[in-house]
């Protein structure tokens, strides 16, 4: 893992530990994903719009077998759905903006299912722009969530209505592969969604999504 984001996620975890440090951790949070976030939208100038649907790692294990779009996709997804289903009970971005029409996505879900060539295919279809402009609407709505958030609503677990309206959308396939993320996510305290799908998740496939675009970049 990057060094620099690595020290930030630890520095995070720890101040979001104390109440009277609480708002510290939040800070560190937003630095970190500002960092990331400008990784990830430096693509746009790096990568053609064909090189968005480009696997260069196709038969490798991790999540570098995957494309520049669909990591995008992904991130956002999952953290659409986390932040406003699960933790704000509050409508989708996703769903809000009219983005599946939008982006031109033939899915609602996180594309956990999707593997190889259909992973290949999904992210042809979608536009790259519009991508990223529900990617910076998913950001900076979590990012309002968190600030309304307290020390003490991050000891909250997820309420099982709160699952039940999360199965009731359809956002995660029910194919075994993406099926796990439903019990994954409402198992966790709030604080739990903050230190993976709002922070470590992003590292994950950000770095992921590096080793693909240097590899199409240097070839």
């Amino acid at each position: 893992m990057n060094q620099e984001w690595s020290a930030l996620n630890k520095q995070m975890q720890s101040l979001l530990a104390k109440k009277e440090t609480f708002r510290d951790g939040l800070t560190a949070l937003y630095t970190l994903r500002n960092q990331l976030m400008q990784v990830l939208t430096s693509f746009r100038d790096d990568l053609t719009e064909a090189d968005f649907s480009a696997m260069p790692f196709a038969n490798a294990a991790g999540l570098h077998h995957s494309t520049a779009a669909y990591s995008v996709w992904h991130i956002f997804r999952i953290e659409d759905i986390t932040a406003h289903t699960l933790t704000a009970n509050d409508e989708q971005v996703f769903f809000a903006g009219g983005y599946q029409k939008r982006i031109g996505s033939p899915i609602i879900t996180t594309g956990n299912e999707l593997s190889g060539q259909q992973i290949i295919d999904f992210s042809a279809q979608l536009d790259i722009d519009a991508l990223y402009d529900y990617a910076a609407a998913v950001k900076s709505s979590t990012e309002r969530i968190l600030n309304g958030l307290t020390y003490e609503m991050l000891k909250r677990r997820i309420p099982p209505e709160r699952r039940a309206h999360l199965l009731s959308l359809n956002v995660v396939s029910q194919e075994e592969s993406a099926a796990w993320l439903i019990d994954y996510w409402c198992k966790k305290q709030i604080l739990g969604l903050i230190q993976m799908p709002f922070s470590r998740h992003w590292i994950m496939h950000t770095e992921a999504c590096l080793r693909i675009k240097n590899k199409i970049v240097h070839s």
